[in-house]
C-alpha cells in the first residue's frame, strides 16, 4: 500500500478512535454507493487473495512431508504434483491480488472525484462571511490533504486492514488446527503487547501533534512570503524570510526526528515482541517434534502461519495510525460539508424573467458590522435613494464604510438593521443567482484569472461569441492594446493577470463588466492607482459603461465624479451629507469642499 512520506503524512491531524469518531467516517460509504458492486468485487478478491495466500503453507507442508514419506490425508501426493499445486495457487493469487488492488483503485479513484466536486461546490457555494474568516491554505487543504489521505484509506487501507483480518483469523484457525498446545505459548504475549503498544502510541501521538502545529507555522510562512512577494522583494528581505522559514523548518525536523526514535523504538519493540514469541514457539515445537507429537511439515507451516499472523498483527499498529488520521480527515470534510451555502439556484429563463430588474436602488435605516468585529459599527443608520440610470458617488475617508455598501449591496453579507430594496423589493426576497447576475462590480484591486484574455473578458458572460468579446474590449479601450500583443486574445495574462500593467487589468475588467450587460453597476475606487494617462482612458471606458446603468461609484479622486447624480459624503459609517458637486461645493464648511482642498492641495 502506497503511503505519503512521514514528514507529509503528519500534517494531518489524527483523531482519536471512538464509536462516535468512527460513526462520522462513515461518510465515506456514502460515496462509494454508486460502485457498491464493483467494492463487494474487491472485498471477494481480498477474501480470494488471502485465502489464496494462507494455503501455501499448508501446501509446503504437505511438500515436506511428502518428501519424508510421511504424508497422510487429501494431499498425500508426490513432491512434483504438489509443487505444481504451489505454482497453481501462486499464480492464481498473482491473479486475485491484481483483481483486488484494481477494482479498490477504481472504487476509491472515483468516490474521491466525487467527493472532491462535493466539497469544491460546496465552497464556491459558501457566504463571505464564511471566507473572511479562514485562510484559503487551510481550505484548500480540506480538497487535497485531507481527501487524500481519505482515498488513501478506499484504495489501501481498507483494502490492508479487510485482508489482514482474513489473515488473521485464517492463520489462527491453522495453527489451533496444527497445535493447540503451541498457539496457546504464540498467544500468551499477545495482551502485554497490546498494553504497551496504546501506552506507547499515546505518547507518540502527542509528539506528532506537535510536529503538525509546527509545520503548520511553516507552512504559513510560505504562503504569507509568497502572497505579499512583491513587498518581500521591494524590502529586500528575501534572507530574513529565508531565516524565518529555516527556524521553522528546522524545529519541524527536530521534533520529527524525535518522533522518529521513539516510533522506531515502538516498531522494534512490536517486531522484537512478535518475532520473539516465533522463537519461543520454535522452541517448544523442536521438542513437541522430538517427543513424536509434531511432523517437520507440521514445524513449518505452524511457523509460516504465526509469521503471517505476526507480521499482520504488527501491521495493525500502522493501520491503527492512518486509520486515526483517516478518521480526523472525515471529520474535517464533514464539518465543511455541513456549513450552511448561500442558495445559488442554476440558470432558469422563468425566474431571470419574473426577477428582471429595473435598476432602482434604496438602503433604509441599514446598521452593519462585520461578523468577525461584531463590536465595530461600519454603517449606522444608512439611508439612500437610487433611481434608475442615476450616478450614484460615495466619497469619504478611509474606514467610513465605502466599500461596505457595495458589499452589501452584492448580499455579500446581509445588514443587522434595515432594509436594502431592488425595485421596492426586499433584496432578501431575490434569489442570490438572480440578483447578482443582473450587478457587475469593477473593483481597485483587478483579479484576472490566469487563463488568456478572451477568457477572462468571456468570465462576464461564458457563452459570447468572439465578436461580443471583442465588441466589448472595444467599447473598454482595450481592443488596441489586446491587437498589439503577438498572440492577441489568446495572451495568457499569467496569474492575477501580473503580465499585464494595472490600466489594461482595468479595462479588461470593465470590457467583462460590459460583456455581462449589468442593470446595476458598482464601481470601488476604480481608477485612483492609475496614472494619468490610463486613467483617462479608464475613466472613459466607464462612461461608456455606466450609460443608462444605475452606478454607484466608490471615489478616491473626487475630480472623476463631478458630473454625479448624487454625491453621497460618508463619515463614520453615516451620510455626512449629500447633493450634487455644486450643491456640496456651496457648503464652506462640508466636509466635502474640504477633501476636495486637501487633494487640490495634493496635487
Amino acid at each position: 500500500m502506497a503511503r505519503r512520506r512521514d514528514i507529509e503524512g503528519e500534517d494531518i491531524p489524527k483523531a482519536k478512535i471512538s464509536k462516535e469518531s468512527l460513526k462520522e467516517a462513515l461518510v465515506i460509504f456514502k460515496y462509494l454507493g454508486p460502485y457498491k458492486k464493483t467494492f463487494i468485487g474487491g472485498l471477494v478478491f481480498i477474501a480470494l487473495s488471502a485465502g489464496s495466500t494462507m494455503t501455501f503453507p499448508y501446501l509446503l507442508k504437505a511438500l515436506i512431508d511428502s518428501a519424508h514419506g510421511t504424508a497422510t490425508g487429501p494431499l498425500a501426493y508426490t513432491p512434483g504434483a504438489i509443487a505444481l499445486m504451489l505454482i497453481g495457487v501462486l499464480a492464481v493469487q498473482m491473479v486475485f491480488s491484481f483483481m483486488r488492488i484494481y477494482l479498490f483503485t477504481f472504487v476509491g479513484e472515483h468516490a474521491v472525484a466525487d467527493m472532491r466536486e462535493d466539497i469544491y461546490k460546496k465552497l464556491i457555494m459558501m457566504p463571505m462571511s464564511f471566507f473572511a474568516q479562514r485562510r484559503v491554505g487551510e481550505l484548500s487543504s480540506r480538497i487535497t490533504a485531507d481527501v487524500g489521505q481519505i482515498q488513501d484509506a478506499i484504495t489501501g487501507l481498507l483494502a490492508e486492514f479487510l485482508r489482514g483480518v482474513f489473515t488473521l483469523v485464517i492463520g489462527i484457525v491453522a495453527i489451533l488446527w496444527i497445535s493447540p498446545r503451541m498457539t496457546a505459548v504464540m498467544l500468551s504475549v499477545v495482551p502485554l503487547v497490546i498494553v504497551i503498544a496504546l501506552v506507547f502510541g499515546r505518547f507518540i501521538r502527542k509528539i506528532s501533534k506537535k510536529v503538525q502545529d509546527q509545520l503548520a507555522e511553516s507552512n504559513t510562512v510560505v504562503q504569507e512570503t509568497l502572497q505579499g512577494i512583491s513587498n518581500v522583494k521591494a524590502f529586500s528581505n528575501e534572507w530574513y524570510e529565508l531565516g524565518r522559514y529555516h527556524n521553522n523548518i528546522s524545529a519541524v525536523v527536530n521534533t520529527a526526528i524525535s518522533n522518529g526514535r521513539y516510533r522506531g523504538l515502538f516498531v522494534s519493540f512490536m517486531l522484537f515482541s512478535v518475532f520473539g514469541a516465533i522463537v519461543l514457539v520454535v522452541w517448544y515445537g523442536v521438542g513437541l517434534m522430538q517427543a513424536g507429537n509434531l511432523s517437520f511439515g507440521d514445524l513449518t507451516a505452524f511457523v509460516l502461519y504465526t509469521s503471517f499472523v505476526g507480521v499482520t498483527m504488527a501491521g495493525f499498529a500502522e493501520i491503527f495510525s492512518q486509520l486515526q488520521k483517516t478518521v480526523g480527515a472525515t471529520q474535517r470534510v464533514r464539518e465543511l460539508l455541513r456549513e450552511d451555502t448561500e442558495d445559488v439556484a442554476v440558470e432558469d429563463v422563468k425566474l431571470e424573467n419574473e426577477y428582471r430588474l429595473e435598476g432602482n436602488v434604496s438602503m433604509r435605516h441599514v446598521a452593519f458590522s462585520y461578523p468577525s468585529r461584531k463590536e465595530v459599527n461600519v454603517i449606522k443608520d444608512l439611508t439612500l435613494e437610487a433611481k434608475s440610470g442615476q450616478q450614484i458617488a460615495v466619497v469619504g475617508p478611509s474606514g467610513a464604510g465605502k466599500s461596505t455598501i457595495v458589499s452589501l449591496l452584492l448580499r455579500f453579507y446581509e445588514p443587522d438593521k434595515g432594509l436594502i430594496l431592488f425595485d421596492g423589493r426586499p433584496a432578501s426576497t431575490i434569489p442570490l443567482s438572480q440578483l447578482r447576475k443582473q450587478i457587475a462590480l469593477v473593483p481597485q484591486d483587478i483579479l484576472l484569472f490566469g487563463g488568456s484574455i478572451f477568457e477572462n473578458i468571456a468570465y462576464g458572460k461564458p457563452d459570447a461569441t468572439e465578436e461580443e468579446v471583442m465588441n466589448a474590449a472595444r467599447q473598454a479601450n482595450a481592443h488596441d492594446f489586446i491587437s498589439g500583443f503577438p498572440e492577441g486574445y489568446k495572451t495568457m495574462v499569467g496569474e492575477r493577470g501580473v503580465k499585464l500593467s494595472g490600466g489594461q487589468r482595468q479595462r479588461i475588467a470593465i470590457a467583462r463588466a460590459i460583456l455581462k450587460n449589468p442593470v446595476i453597476l458598482l464601481l470601488d475606487e476604480a481608477t485612483s492607482s492609475l496614472d494619468s494617462e490610463s486613467e483617462s482612458l479608464v475613466q472613459e471606458a466607464l462612461t461608456n459603461l455606466m450609460k443608462n446603468r444605475t452606478s454607484f461609484v466608490i471615489a478616491h479622486r473626487l475630480s472623476t465624479i463631478r458630473s454625479a447624480d448624487q454625491i453621497l459624503v460618508l463619515e463614520d459609517g453615516r451620510i455626512k451629507e449629500a447633493g450634487t458637486h455644486q450643491d456640496l461645493m456651496a457648503n464652506e464648511d462640508g466636509l466635502y469642499r474640504n477633501l476636495n482642498k486637501l487633494q487640490l492641495f495634493e496635487n
